[in-house]
């Protein structure tokens, strides 16, 4: 019997939607504060309950970050708390969007955010870079040669992981249910029998309301698909956005696209909210609605339907043993993408070395919170780009 929580689903809410104002550095380090929060300073989720979520959120297609948010929401106050949970992750950075593309439409342009990007996307590789390190600990072990000589098949996982991540610049899952495979049948093989067999798995002149019923419903099946197919972290979908948005139908220039991902990362929540940006200059408001709510829905489904099944089975020997293989493949994936980021936002020496002081502070400033490293490299990032 699943023992009663230690909060309540007011408190819940309440942290998602703080997490969703507060939480830059894009789904690896999305993640980690999830963890850091609930598992190791609240203990509101068991270390076990989390890497559950961690592996039904990458097997399923969506944003890592939110899918984990409806999980962790699903854990003790099933499909409500799924529903308000992901619901307050997600309200904050798309509020802050339709804003940002409301400036966009009055000004013409985000050059200033442009040199905000500049500063903020060197910080925020150092914060992604120590999130998944203190990832990595937790579920696999330490870097020494005990938990390589322990762990060594999940090293193993992780690398090859993080390689193809590297090499492909997306998440493969196959690379994960392979993982997962190898390990159950090394640790645990299941006992098949014949009776039993596992199954599963100023409105009008900033364009507020400037729109198309046909645009809408283009917008829906374009970010739908979007939603549905694209597996992994926002690193993945911004080729598949970019091939539909700007090759395919043309709705948003080169650099519009670029400055849609620039809003993504400078906002705090899950990186893939830029879609409530992308609609919003395509169809005024309610087109990012509408992208949005396409984009999400396929990974709210996706968490929330197999999700009873795959916590009634986590127990299960062979089924953890599989969940282990799989949150190794996991988090090697989560550190290749880091170096994918890492490649295309650190292009200079100030850039490196904005990133290596984020890693520094974390690692050594006690008590310091990722949202002042964001604010302080956002302003030497116009100082570079603009004043000098």
């Amino acid at each position: 019997m699943e023992p009663k929580p230690t909060y309540s689903l007011q408190a819940l809410i309440k942290y998602f939607l703080k997490l969703g104002s507060t939480g830059f550095g894009g789904p690896v380090a999305l993640v980690g504060y999830m963890h850091k929060d609930l598992v190791e300073n609240k203990k509101w989720v068991s270390e076990d309950q989390y890497k559950q979520g961690l592996a039904l959120a990458q097997l399923a297609p969506g944003p890592l970050a939110a899918q984990l948010s409806i999980y962790l929401g699903f854990v003790h106050y099933r499909i409500i708390g799924a529903t308000l949970a992901g619901i307050a992750f997600v309200i904050p950075s798309f509020i802050m969007v339709v804003l940002l593309g409301i400036a966009y439409k009055l000004f013409g342009g985000l050059s200033w955010m442009q040199a905000v990007f500049y500063g903020v996307g060197a910080a925020v590789i150092g914060i992604i870079i120590i999130s998944s390190y203190k990832l990595t600990v937790k579920s696999i072990g330490k870097f020494n040669l005990q938990s390589f000589k322990t762990n060594w098949l999940l090293w193993l996982f992780f690398l090859a992981a993080a390689a193809v991540t590297f090499i492909t610049e997306q998440e493969n899952i196959l690379v994960f249910i392979t993982a997962g495979v190898i390990y159950m049948f090394v640790k645990a093989p299941p006992k098949i029998t014949s009776n039993k067999l596992a199954s599963g798995f100023v409105l009008l002149q900033i364009g507020f309301w400037d729109f198309q019923y046909s645009t809408l419903q283009k917008i829906a099946i374009f970010f739908t698909k979007a939603g549905a197919f694209v597996f992994g972290s926002g690193l993945a979908i911004v080729p598949f956005l970019h091939a539909g948005v700007v090759t395919e139908n043309h709705w948003l220039t080169e650099q519009q696209f670029l400055d849609a991902v620039a809003v993504a990362m400078i906002t705090p929540g899950p990186v893939v909210i830029t879609v409530g940006f992308i609609g919003y200059l395509v169809a005024g408001f309610p087109g990012a609605c509408v992208a949005a709510l396409a984009t999400f829905l396929p990974c709210y489904l996706f968490t929330i339907i197999p999700a009873p099944y795959f916590h009634k089975i986590a127990k299960n020997k062979p089924v953890k043993a599989f969940v282990d293989g799989i949150t190794a493949a996991v988090v090697g994936a989560l550190v290749g993408a880091v170096i994918v980021i890492a490649k295309r936002s650190i292009t200079d020496i100030p850039t490196a070395t904005i990133a290596i002081a984020a890693i520094f502070a974390l690692l050594y400033i006690k008590k310091i919170q990722e949202p002042y490293i964001i604010l302080a490299a956002a302003i030497i990032g116009i100082f570079i780009k603009i004043i000098l």
